[in-house]
């Protein structure tokens, strides 16, 4: 008893009494305890934030892959960009050349090119005569090649319809029925009249008429033009199909002048009761200068007239082209 001490603890319960050596087991097993539980809790926790610490390991390498492929596709847009951007500035010094060659015909044919400018400094048309507005009307398109029901594709940027790729429409579609009459939008000389497999239009009619400008009339059924005859405004071309690359039955029709591409919109609405719309809605054409070769046309007109000498059935057309030279 002599190294022993004993603890009296007195509560509400009675008395208690503790050797010291008894306190000190209790005490170094809840010591023991604590520890325990305080060595299982971190290693739980290094277990978490080790797993943690891998999956986040794994999301930057996959993260870092990801940045090598940007970069790998990156280097070949820009690539890409400027292979595009080279053939852009080829495309475009092809166009300033052609643009200077059309620009030379121009002259040639006696419409030479000049500065934008007014509608009544381009074309006078209050001093035009009844006959020149009728020959203009005549001699370059004007008015619907089929009885007017809509268009279903305009001139423009588009997504090809059987393609599916984005490219430019060179001309419009109009609703028309397979087997529907297409007819000359104004008098000229048909060039071609047969399939035309390399422009995706099929059986296909094109026009050449006075002062520079043709059209064309593609995806027909059936066709009643022959190559080098001559039509005048209004005659039967043929019948509205679906042949060559077309998603059903309509007509695409073109306008050109001097081989470019024009809108057909305001070529096909021009008439005597708006005759001015024309001339400041298409300014790519020297209206001025033509205007004037169609007044000498009408005075040589009236002056055979006047002579009293036969004037042939085609006269207008002939003499034209004499004027000009013959339609490209």
């Amino acid at each position: 008893m002599r190294d022993r001490q004993i603890i009296t603890i007195t509560d509400y319960r009675g008395s208690r009494h503790y050797t010291l050596s008894q306190l000190m087991k209790r005490v170094l097993l809840g010591v023991g305890a604590g520890l325990g539980l305080i060595v299982l809790t971190g290693s739980l926790v290094l277990y978490v934030m080790t797993h943690k610490v891998s999956e986040l390991k794994d999301e930057l390498g996959t993260l870092h892959q990801n940045h090598s492929d940007i970069e790998s596709r990156n280097e070949l847009l820009l690539a890409e960009q400027q292979r595009l951007l080279d053939a852009v500035r080829a495309k475009s010094d092809e166009l300033n050349v052609l643009s200077d060659e059309v620009g030379q015909i121009e002259v040639m044919i006696g419409l030479k090119p000049g500065t934008e400018v007014d509608l009544h400094e381009r074309i006078d048309t209050a001093s035009q005569t009844a006959m020149e507005k009728r020959l203009m009307l005549a001699s370059i398109p004007s008015g619907y090649p089929v009885p007017k029901k809509g268009i279903t594709s305009r001139f423009g940027m588009r997504q090809h319809p059987v393609r599916g790729k984005e490219a430019f429409h060179w001309g419009v579609d109009l609703k028309a029925q397979r087997g529907t009459a297409v007819y000359a939008t104004a008098e000229g000389v048909v060039e071609w009249a047969a399939m035309n497999k390399g422009s995706g239009l099929g059986k296909m009619v094109k026009l050449n008429h006075n002062y520079g400008f043709s059209t064309i009339y593609g995806h027909l059924d059936k066709i009643e033009a022959k190559s080098g005859q001559y039509v005048r405004k209004g005659d039967l071309l043929g019948y509205s199909g679906s042949t060559g690359v077309t998603s059903g039955p309509h007509l695409h029709y073109e306008v050109r002048y001097l081989q470019r591409r024009l809108n057909p919109t305001p070529f096909m609405s021009w008439s005597l009761d708006n005759y001015d719309s024309l001339f400041t809605q298409e300014e790519r054409v020297q209206w001025e200068s033509l205007a004037e070769v169609v007044r000498r046309t009408a005075n040589n007109v009236n002056s055979a007239a006047a002579e009293e000498q036969p004037v042939p059935e085609q006269l207008l057309s002939q003499q034209a082209h004499a004027s000009l030279g013959a339609s490209p």
